[in-house]
């Protein structure tokens, strides 16, 4: 009897490390095999998986694989149209600096995740503390929602752009033209809760077939554009003056856009046992695949200002660079199904981060309400009248949230912690990172004094025309966390003294 019941407990168990290993394997796409590993749960623990080392199978290539496809998604060429406001030189500069800097944080946050095995909202629980870190998975899960909902709105103009070919419905901006975006968007919505819950294997072949297709995509873009301008036409070409775009907001914008990712990175980095694979690859796989898209993106819009004679950043989307160049339905599906496929990632990071503050909830049913949110959200471009306003309103939020976050964590583990946590105390009730109730004030003090900041400086004239406020807010988080964590620190050896 004593046998049996020790058998259910440990198939149980076993059963239980399964349902969050096939999660963490829908998310990475990557495979993982358990090999051993501890899981406390209990009334004093929130269940954390670390991966041991030699549970860890990824490779230097899959690393690079996943992070050159991370950002192979319409978000990324959109980015590159909306650079255009800069002039190709200074895009160029801008997309090239300002990524490169906030991949430093990737690399940060990937050590991290390969020294500890634990994803970036459990590491997030050393810093901002036990309860404290649903402030961060609510920060990626409206990121996340709304990354969604950028790629969703795209895809959506993509079978609005279809059904105005084949059933002459009229465009978005035309009288009537709603009901295709709105059939488009509700399209995207159905696909994408069945991208989701069909299962990591069938991700994983979409994701692999929507790769091949979006290179191809690339290729045949980037010959169509060719075909109507020159190299030397695009780089001689000169914004409107009306339209220029500011070099420091345009740094903001960039770093929004890559500091994204950075908040996933220890998702992927802890399952490599090398090192400078959880360091070096996402950094350049990431900064190739951001340069290469955005640079289509850059171009395409670009040539359809010089073809057409008229600059309007609002033709930055890829739907719209595809409708103006030509391309037809065929390139309307790519996009569809690139969209499908990048937001089953998007999808799923917001449902672990709402599964993460409501532990009890079923990851299944967390998917189904990020979809639901991300549909409603996907809306809101629609009521504003652009959706080239909205997406700088969503950049600005991203930046806002985003650097004081990262800071927080990057300078508690290298500099307070010294590059070391102790992952059997995450997750412990009253334990090292229990701070004051499961909060670490000091941590969302510093949060709110960063967005504050960011808030009060991003748009002055010499932020906006200079460095941007992004990276000089996440300078000032980080030294302010460690000077009022130092303080804290000392107080607490006092009293233990």
């Amino acid at each position: 009897m004593r046998l049996q019941k020790t058998t259910e407990l440990i198939s149980s168990d076993l059963q239980s490390t399964t349902q969050r290993l096939d999660s963490l394997e829908f998310f990475t796409g990557l495979k993982v095999i358990y090999l051993g590993g501890t899981i406390v749960e209990d009334k004093q623990h929130t269940p954390i998986l670390s991966i041991p080392m030699k549970s860890r199978r990824t490779t230097r290539w899959d690393m690079f694989a996943t992070w050159v496809g991370a950002n192979a998604n319409n978000g990324t060429w959109f980015v590159g149209g909306v650079l255009a406001a800069c002039g190709f030189a200074v895009a160029m500069k801008v997309l090239v600096l300002s990524s490169a800097l906030s991949y430093v944080f990737l690399s940060l946050i990937g050590y991290i995740g390969y020294k500890t095995g634990v994803s970036t909202m459990a590491i997030s629980r050393a810093s901002f503390g036990e309860r404290g870190s649903y402030l961060p998975s609510l920060v990626n899960i409206t990121q996340f929602i709304g990354w969604t909902a950028v790629n969703t709105f795209i895809a959506a103009q993509s079978v609005s752009l279809i059904f105005h070919q084949l059933l002459h419905w009229p465009l978005w901006g035309q009288p009537g033209g709603d009901k295709g975006l709105v059939v488009g968007i509700l399209i995207m919505s159905v696909l994408h809760i069945l991208s989701v819950s069909s299962g990591s294997r069938s991700v994983q072949l979409i994701e692999r077939i929507g790769i091949v297709l979006v290179f191809i995509f690339v290729l045949w873009e980037s010959v169509a554009v060719f075909k109507t301008v020159s190299m030397d036409q695009i780089i001689g070409w000169h914004v409107p003056a009306k339209a220029r775009m500011a070099t420091g907001a345009a740094i903001d914008y960039v770093a929004a856009f890559n500091l994204a990712w950075v908040t996933a990175g220890a998702d992927f980095t802890r399952f490599t046992s090398i090192k400078n694979n959880a360091i070096h690859t996402p950094f350049w796989g990431a900064l190739i695949g951001v340069v290469w898209f955005a640079f289509i993106g850059l171009i395409s819009t670009i040539s359809i200002a010089i073809s057409s004679g008229v600059y309007n950043a609002n033709n930055s989307d890829p739907s719209t660079i595809a409708s103006k160049l030509g391309l037809g339905v065929v390139a309307f599906l790519v996009i569809i199904l690139t969209s499908m496929t990048a937001n089953a990632v998007n999808l799923l990071a917001a449902g672990s981060a709402l599964s993460n503050i409501f532990i009890r909830l079923r990851l299944k049913y967390s998917l189904w309400i990020v979809v639901l949110l991300a549909t409603i959200v996907t809306f809101i471009p629609m009521f504003v009248g652009s959706f080239l306003d909205t997406f700088e309103s969503f950049l600005d939020y991203v930046g806002m949230v985003l650097g004081p976050t990262i800071a927080i964590i990057c300078t508690d583990f290298y500099i307070r912690a010294h590059r070391h946590y102790e992952v059997k105390q995450l997750g412990l009730i009253n334990g090292k990172y229990w701070y004051h109730h499961g909060f670490n004030w000091i941590a969302y003090l510093v949060f709110a004094l960063g967005v504050a900041f960011f808030i009060a400086v991003h748009q002055m004239p010499f932020f906006a025309n200079t460095v941007g406020a992004t990276f000089v807010d996440m300078v000032l988080s980080g030294l302010l966390y460690y000077i009022l964590m130092a303080i804290y620190d000392r107080k607490g050896s006092r009293h233990v003294n």
